[in-house]
């Protein structure tokens, strides 16, 4: 178990431009902890979480990890939060597994903890989780890569562009939505890399961004040279694997999918960059959580799960200026007036 102390926490705060320290806060602060600062989604949940906190009269604590995978850097944030005595804690785990212990601890001080769009492993660790449905959100675009391809579904070369070694719950569920929609059998739900159809060019790693996307797709194509459909977990890294297709002259017989739903995404489906992604909800899920720890101050009552599911669904929709019979889509005008970032 990773432990850091609170003069740590406050340093990782400074080092990382975050407001104000631990002891400034009180029992009516919101910690808000995300994977980075970077990403235009958690961007757009920082801003919605701001927003509802404001209209709300509760004081936001934001932190940030400097990059996806960065865990120490919750760990100090998470650890602040408690000693800081705020009331909740609202974060994006970048570590599913490793931030268990220390969860715990924010639940035995008495603080409510909401995971927003990725969910602990075992989920129950935290008191909630606002989220999009992940698996859902892959296994569109799985349907809707196998009826755009026909036929030649079945002579695929498909690349995984996933997020990181550790595998946290939303980068499973999202590889393994896409899957099953597609048609692959998936072996254990709850991993990624045990699947045996020899359409699985590979796998590797992007830590969502642009420049893991370009070596991942470099890597893959060292590989198989024949991949023409690539799943990538978001569309920065979706972005960077289209910079290395065009750069190869293969950006015109490869099929590009993936998950976010942030403008510059939208857009890239409009230019045809990446041809249909799933559109997520930040911005709803950070407010949600923030009244949801509004409501917990005021009548301890915790959050309830969407019906049917263990979380609470914040909704996802497949995006695409190319609809196929079956699948449920909007266009990209259409997606433009909802997406973020």
């Amino acid at each position: 178990m990773l432990r850091v102390s609170l003069a740590a926490a406050l340093a990782v705060a400074a080092v990382s431009g975050l407001s104000a320290p631990a002891m400034a806060q009180d029992s009516s602060t919101v910690c808000l902890i995300t994977k980075t600062d970077t990403n235009p989604f958690f961007v757009k949940m920082k801003e919605g979480a701001q927003a509802k906190a404001e209209e709300l009269g509760l004081k936001l604590q934001a932190y940030a990890g400097r990059i996806d995978g960065d865990t120490e850097s919750q760990v100090a944030a998470i650890e602040s939060c408690i000693a800081g005595g705020a009331k909740g804690i609202l974060i994006t785990p970048v570590d599913t597994k490793a931030l268990v212990p220390v969860i715990k601890k924010a639940r035995d001080a008495g603080l409510l903890v909401i995971a927003l769009d990725t969910s602990f492993e075992p989920i129950d660790a935290a008191d909630a989780t606002f989220a999009t449905d992940n698996f859902e959100a892959g296994k569109l675009i799985g349907q809707w890569a196998k009826a755009t391809l026909g036929d030649d579904a079945k002579d695929a070369h498909i690349a995984f562009l996933d997020l990181i070694p550790a595998q946290p719950s939303v980068d499973v569920m999202r590889d393994q939505g896409f899957m099953e929609g597609f048609g692959i059998d998936v072996k254990d739900k709850n991993r990624i890399g045990d699947e045996d159809d020899p359409r699985i060019a590979g796998h590797d790693i992007t830590n969502g961004n642009e420049e893991g996307g370009r070596q991942a797709m470099e890597n893959l194509l060292q590989k198989d040279p024949t991949i023409n459909v690539v799943y990538t977990i978001n569309e920065p890294a979706a972005a960077g694997a289209y910079q290395t297709l065009k750069s190869l002259g293969k950006d015109q017989d490869t099929l590009i999918v993936s998950i976010d739903g942030g403008c510059p995404g939208v857009q890239n489906v409009k230019e045809g960059v990446i041809g249909a992604t799933s559109m997520q909800y930040p911005l709803k899920m950070a407010s949600m959580g923030v009244e949801a720890i509004a409501k917990f101050v005021k009548s301890g009552e915790k959050p309830q799960k969407s019906e049917g599911l263990d979380f609470t669904n914040t909704g996802v929709d497949l995006v695409t200026d190319k609809p196929v019979e079956g699948v449920k889509s909007m266009g990209t005008d259409e997606a433009l007036k909802a997406c973020w970032g």
